[in-house]
């Protein structure tokens, strides 16, 4: 499978780190385009793959084509990509926003797959979600999956509306995650651990209890029962976090996200 990357900014990178260490594809299948020398220097002494400055030389000859750019160039890219492509050729796009009908209107091309990753997938453990117009074969749609199962677990939709609300909560909820990890650990400082200790005790905790939720296949509410007694310390501080409103919080804030999401694609 050939592959040409057009932007090879931080998730493009991943994208080509992680399929390179899978061994999806070998270095002389990729080439990699980005608007810095530097960038493309980097990129091919690191990984191997062929770079070059011209976006058209890397539409040239790749099966898939993946667009790894930021949302403000997008517009200039298209225009370059445009004349190059071929109608068998597809078109991968993690732009955010970039709806598939966008597109398809930029390019004069339908044959096209929209996919959101979130911020995981530089290491391998991402979610992502895509989408795909009536126009990609089967083969296509196996091609576009082997990429993107690269960079961890992904879900196929028919419908692109579940691309926004996946923006919204596996695309910025590492954000949130972070902030609830930052918390509890000032939480542990606040009350007397070395940082480093409260680091340690809530990245495991964190890790750990998400596992329980894969390996137990119970509900989030079973589990956190479970780890509640009754008069416990645990239920003091399940007290606080419900009487601040968490719950509301988080709710608000992927509604916000997916609104935002929403506005972004509409432009």
């Amino acid at each position: 499978m050939k592959i040409g990357f057009i932007g090879g900014g931080v998730m493009g990178e991943a994208m080509i780190k992680s399929l390179l260490a899978k061994g999806a594809v070998k270095p002389a299948d990729i080439t990699v385009s980005d608007v810095s020398e530097a960038r493309r220097d980097i990129l091919k002494e690191r990984y191997g793959v062929r770079a070059a400055a011209d976006t058209r030389e890397v539409v040239k000859g790749a099966e898939v084509v993946v667009l790894a750019v930021k949302p403000q160039e997008l517009g200039k890219v298209l225009g370059e990509m445009k004349k190059g492509l071929s109608p068998q050729q597809l078109v991968l796009s993690i732009v955010a926003g970039a709806t598939l009908e966008g597109l398809r209107e930029g390019l004069g091309h339908s044959c096209l797959v929209r996919a959101m990753p979130n911020m995981p997938a530089q290491i391998g453990e991402g979610i992502t979600v895509w989408s795909a117009t009536s126009e990609v074969n089967q083969r296509q749609k196996e091609m576009a999956q082997s990429i993107l199962a690269a960079l961890g677990k992904e879900i196929y939709v028919g419908g692109e509306k579940y691309i926004d609300m996946a923006t919204a909560l596996s695309g910025s909820g590492p954000a949130y995650v972070f902030l609830v990890i930052e918390a509890l650990v000032d939480a542990g400082v606040h009350i007397g651990l070395p940082r480093d200790m409260a680091e340690k005790l809530v990245v495991q905790t964190v890790l750990g209890s998400t596992r329980a939720v894969e390996a137990m296949g119970k509900h989030p509410a079973e589990l956190r029962n479970m780890v509640t007694s009754p008069g416990g310390t645990t239920t003091e501080g399940l007290l606080q976090l419900e009487t601040g409103g968490l719950r509301s919080l988080l709710l608000q804030a992927v509604i916000a996200a997916y609104n935002k999401a929403k506005a972004l694609g509409a432009k």
